[in-house]
């Protein structure tokens, strides 16, 4: 690491960020999923950090950014997808860079690409992975019970027969009561986790093994999230693709990806023409080997 710190952006809040190898090289910036997972440290080591420049920041809420949505009092209002996309803006202008490769995965695809339709001169390539369009189609799949038909007990337990599970954990999240809110995000953790548990690669239990002061915050801004659908209109990022026209980039997707399926990447793909999709049929959410491997390459290729 070669420099960190805390940017003031506003509404009482702060993102942490951090920037890794050569201050020469490349700018690129990696958007972290979630929402509220913080971020991913291990995947710096994709990059070659004699040739890139590479910007990690915690979204606001979690990581080390203040306040933290484990605490109660921490407002929410003030955290939605356009509040990030201008946190990012703000970032890059701190940073001194011009335009940057945007990296993400999962929600963090989601985030890249909103941000890279309102800020397409700030952006040199994108590279996406387990892609998300997080409209209430999405939302409806992953939390109200598309993908329940195949873990039948599991979403019982998840739902515990309301109406719409969404707005419950939200409220559960939110409340008063601190054994409330650490139940809720653990059944939340369980229920992401249990629809990643068919895939073979990967941690068994990435999201519900982080310690409990980020697991709340996850929980807390997933389900904040969830309610608003993102704050995207549905079809919103796919109607908006034509303005990507002339930045390159690739979608990695795992064909086994029950979290976020293939159909969002397969018809996001038709309309950014400057983009690749490339589907890997032995991975998941999580990828695979071959998957790293293809990420590495691509991001050797984009180095120059």
């Amino acid at each position: 690491m070669t420099e960190s710190g805390l940017l003031d952006v506003g509404d009482g809040n702060r993102v942490a960020w951090e920037v890794w190898g050569n201050p020469d090289g490349k700018p690129s910036v990696i958007v972290h999923g979630g929402p509220g997972a913080g971020r991913p440290s291990g995947t710096v080591k994709a990059f070659d950090l004699q040739r890139y420049r590479v910007v990690l920041f915690d979204q606001r809420g979690c990581g080390l950014s203040t306040p933290h949505a484990s605490e109660p009092g921490a407002d929410l209002t003030v955290n939605t997808t356009e509040h990030l996309v201008g946190d990012m803006e703000l970032l890059r202008e701190h940073l001194g860079i011009e335009k940057w490769l945007v990296f993400g995965g999962s929600w963090g695809s989601t985030l890249s690409v909103a941000y890279a339709e309102r800020h397409p001169e700030r952006v040199s390539e994108l590279v996406l992975l387990a892609f998300w369009l997080m409209g209430r189609r999405e939302i409806d799949w992953l939390y109200r019970g598309g993908v329940a038909r195949i873990f039948p007990a599991e979403w019982e337990r998840f739902s515990n027969g309301v109406p719409d599970p969404v707005v419950a954990f939200r409220e559960r999240l939110e409340d008063a009561d601190a054994e409330v809110r650490a139940k809720a995000a653990i059944e939340w953790t369980r229920w992401e986790d249990t629809v990643l548990s068919l895939e073979p690669n990967g941690k068994p239990a990435p999201y519900s093994d982080r310690a409990s002061d980020a697991l709340i915050a996850f929980a807390r801004i997933c389900a904040h999230y969830a309610a608003n659908n993102g704050w995207l209109e549905d079809g919103e990022l796919l109607r908006n693709a034509d303005k990507l026209q002339g930045i390159p980039g690739v979608i990695l997707q795992g064909k086994h990806d029950l979290s976020c399926p293939l159909d969002g990447a397969w018809e996001f793909a038709k309309r950014w023409r400057d983009g690749e999709l490339v589907v890997f049929d032995d991975a998941g959410h999580k990828g695979s080997p071959a998957m790293n491997d293809q990420m590495r390459a691509v991001l050797k290729r984009m180095a120059t």
